[in-house]
């Protein structure tokens, strides 16, 4: 799996924008080739909502208008959450139609190639199994709804990400290492032998972009977000970084949900849809998240482990039958020997295989958050808060810096960000405008600038909230 869809945010419609990496230059660190890739930075402000209040209103000197503030965030969060209210309602009565528990009851009754270039910590090979995935459903929707640059899988599941993080691992990696040498060794014999271009799949050159990723826009003016990838598969061959321990590093999506079906048949058919929520996420150990995994197959260690143990008893058995004296019970005794360590092989071999599955299932269960209608739940509380944020944000800088064009106040904005809380984002100013007229607390002058009324007259014009009416309601004495 090369790279990942993004995903519909704030009840807008998705774009096929995700992983759009390149190559900026190569450095050593350690023995190691140091990777820099870039990625595009997405629009997500990675900051708690409560912290970002606290800090903004912090940043208003006079008392009253910190306190007008305070409760400018609160209506501004009450009533958003209350226009889409209904649609998460909408969505959750459609998604019980196709829910994999008990989807088919209502519905009765109412009728790959920046993962799978390398590895990071989960050093084994992972692959869908696409009989078992549903390739209808998702061809169906992208042929009705068409998007730019979908990666070869999106005809039998989506992946969305969103966040980027770094992930550090410090250790020996002894058989790591010995696979890396093991794999260098064994496609270094394919080439020479030239058997490898019996395999190669020639490449169709793309018209639009090389990894059928987004391309990110030279043209566009927001800052490139480069992130460093250290990867044992990089190292120099040495004693010495065999021996000592080193410090790997990767890029990881921070959120990752993967949406599918199963494949069914028509006497029997399936009609659940998968939604698969996910978190810290490796890019090289992107398989993680994939669907209907195959059986993982053995490593180059396995291999090598089990060709050796197969020559030595072959060379034994072939030895034992040249001696001048064998007779009939040496060689029953010798091949009943092999027999049983073949048996040992075979058994060694089963239980590699289910102790693979495991590693890949623990590791699934420490990355799984939710699923179904929980990641829904979550999403939805998600669209929420990143929309409370862009206006609270929006109306500040106007509120402190006076009237603005829309290209001034999205500059202003990514700059406070970067100022008071040290992060870099991509601010949605168009849709902290519209929400900011809806809720009519800012107007356009004569030539388009975008200028706020005061804060107590913006708490006036929203007026108060039906929760505040239950908060008050709360804190009344009760009746005698």
């Amino acid at each position: 799996m090369g790279e990942a869809e993004a995903g519909e945010r704030d009840g807008r419609p998705a774009t096929a924008s995700a992983a759009a990496m390149e190559d900026k230059g190569k450095a050593k660190r350690d023995g190691v080739v140091k990777e820099v890739i870039r990625l595009e930075r997405e629009s997500v402000i990675p900051i708690l909502k409560p912290k970002l209040v606290m800090k903004l209103a912090y940043l208003i000197e006079r008392d009253n208008d910190r306190s007008e503030f305070m409760k400018l965030c609160k209506r501004v969060e009450y009533t958003i959450r209350a226009w889409y209210l209904l649609q998460f309602d909408d969505l959750m009565q459609l998604y019980a139609l196709f829910d994999p528990v008990n989807g088919e009851k209502s519905l009765e009754q109412q009728e790959y190639e920046v993962a799978q270039s390398g590895q990071y910590l989960l050093n084994l090979p992972i692959q869908v199994d696409e009989y078992k995935v549903d390739s209808k459903l998702l061809k169906r929707y992208f042929k009705e709804h068409p998007h730019d640059n979908l990666p070869a899988f999106a005809d039998k599941y989506i992946v969305f990400r969103r966040g980027i993080g770094i992930d550090q691992t410090t250790d020996y990696f002894f058989m790591e290492k010995v696979d890396v040498i093991i794999s260098r060794a064994w496609r270094s014999l394919l080439r020479v032998t030239r058997i490898d271009r019996l395999f190669s799949k020639k490449q169709v050159p793309s018209t639009k972009d090389k990894k059928k990723t987004d391309e990110i826009n030279e043209d566009a003016e927001e800052p490139d977000l480069y992130v460093e990838r250290v990867r044992l598969e990089k190292m120099e061959l040495s004693i010495r970084n065999l021996l000592r321990k080193m410090t790997i590093q990767e890029p990881t999506f921070e959120r990752m949900i993967v949406v599918y079906r199963k494949a069914s048949t028509e006497s029997k058919p399936d009609r659940g849809i998968y939604v698969k929520h996910f978190k810290h996420i490796p890019m090289a150990d992107m398989e993680l998240v994939l669907p209907e995994k195959k059986n993982p197959s053995l490593t180059p260690m396995d291999w090598v482990t089990f060709i050796i143990s197969a020559v030595i008893g072959l060379v034994t058995l072939i030895g034992s039958l040249e001696m001048p004296k064998a007779d009939i019970w040496v060689v029953t005794a010798i091949l009943s020997g092999l027999i049983g360590y073949c048996a040992k092989i075979y058994f060694t071999f089963q239980a590699n295989m289910v102790t693979y599955q495991n590693l890949i299932t623990k590791s699934m269960y420490d990355k799984q958050l939710d699923s179904g209608k929980g990641t829904l739940l979550h999403l939805c509380d998600d669209v929420i808060q990143q929309e409370v944020k862009e206006v609270i944000v929006s109306y500040y800088v106007l509120m402190e810096q006076g009237k603005a064009t829309i290209q001034d106040l999205d500059l202003r904005c990514e700059q406070l960000i970067k100022e008071e809380f040290g992060v870099e984002c991509n601010f949605d100013v168009v849709d902290a405008v519209k929400k900011l007229e809806k809720l009519g607390i800012v107007s356009r002058d004569s030539i388009g600038r975008i200028l706020c009324v005061p804060l107590k007259r913006a708490n006036e014009i929203i007026g108060t909230t039906t929760e505040e009416m239950v908060l008050r309601a709360q804190k009344a004495p009760a009746a005698s």
